[in-house]
């Protein structure tokens, strides 16, 4: 999707409204530099704000998405094309998370690893030597936390017996065993409990 397409078309349609973007603002019940923000292309409309801004602006959420408007032969063509776009984008978006995710665990990792190595040999052995690799410990494992709610976030789980794709909770994720990104999950559908193995989505 072009930011900047639909921004100006946002304004485009405004303008022929005759709305300044503080009215336009006023009756969504945002503030008019949100607004202003979608007309410059620096973002997007949120999902639950697209239904309103279209009715003000006597347009459809495709017209919103493509940046322009439709003429009724041209619909199927530009909805096949937006559901493209948005597919690309989401692919990109749960590739970004997992590479973040993957990026997080190694940096936390060698920051352990270091961490360990430089305590044990600078702090005397003793009970400083031990709070010292119990606080690294503890430290490590606050990015490993904020890593799996990243994986939880992307994809699914796929079940072993039956191929049940499983969305678990956060709380559930935690505390399944698990090797890498393979987790100890209960199926909702063949209700066993198998290792299943994470697949990333479009």
């Amino acid at each position: 999707m072009d930011q900047i397409k639909i921004g100006e078309f946002i304004s485009s349609q405004r303008k022929k409204k005759n709305l300044t973007q503080a009215a336009l603002a006023e009756k969504l019940g945002i503030t008019d530099r949100a607004v202003s923000k979608w007309e410059r292309g620096k973002g997007l409309p949120d999902v639950s704000l697209m239904i309103d801004l279209c009715e003000i602006l006597g347009i459809t959420v495709n017209e919103l998405l493509c940046g322009e408007m439709i003429s009724m032969e041209n619909s199927n063509q530009k909805n096949e094309a937006l559901l493209l776009d948005m597919a690309d984008a989401l692919e990109q978006k749960n590739k970004t998370i997992w590479t973040s995710m993957w990026l997080i665990m190694i940096v936390s990792i060698i920051a352990l690893l270091a961490g360990i190595v430089v305590t044990a040999f600078l702090i005397p052995e003793g009970v400083w030597q031990v709070v010292a690799i119990l606080g690294i410990c503890i430290i490590f494992l606050l990015p490993c936390f904020y890593a799996l709610k990243l994986e939880v976030s992307v994809g699914v789980y796929k079940c072993k017996k039956c191929g049940c794709e499983i969305v678990p909770t956060y709380s559930e994720a935690l505390w399944a065993m698990h090797m890498g990104t393979t987790r100890h999950l209960k199926c909702p559908r063949c209700e066993k409990r198998t290792w299943c193995r994470k697949v990333i989505k479009k």
